[in-house]
């Protein structure tokens, strides 16, 4: 009884990683899904004027945005997401170009590239779900009395 008091102490003293070395169960490594997995289950878009783009600094200005995109094509409007208490960038925003074609461009010339120091993923955005109605419950959503 006490070598298995002693032997049950010292395996909690021991650091995480000894323990884990001489431990008799076996756990499988953990393997989280590829980016390229995630990208492939993640519906496409369907191609639009309208750009979602993603990976943006902080300090990334909406006319930053509109200058960088406007090489690839006729920018018709750029905004980049705020925080309404700092101002600074929410890390995305959306470009709406004139035609399709220029927005595929923006897509090949912009994905993947610096922007502000910081690499931007473009990509043709999704459309906004509908608001799904609220539920017709008999007590309000945050709890009853």
């Amino acid at each position: 009884m006490a070598m298995a008091l002693r032997t049950a102490v010292a395996a909690a003293a021991a650091p995480r990683g000894f323990r884990r070395l001489f431990s008799t169960t076996v756990t499988p490594p953990f393997n989280p899904p590829s980016a390229s997995v995630a990208a492939q289950q993640r519906e496409k878009a369907e191609p639009s004027t309208n750009l979602f783009v993603s990976g943006l600094s902080k300090r990334t200005t909406t006319e930053k945005l509109h200058e960088a995109f406007s090489q690839f094509g006729e920018v018709v409007h750029a905004k980049v997401v705020t925080d309404r208490v700092s101002g600074y960038s929410k890390g995305f925003g959306f470009v709406r170009y004139a035609t399709l074609e220029d927005a595929a461009k923006g897509i090949e010339g912009m994905d993947g590239k610096f922007l502000d120091g910081w690499v931007i993923f473009a990509e043709y955005a999704r459309p906004r779900q509908p608001p799904t109605p609220p539920e017709n419950n008999m007590y309000p959503p945050y709890g009853h009395q």
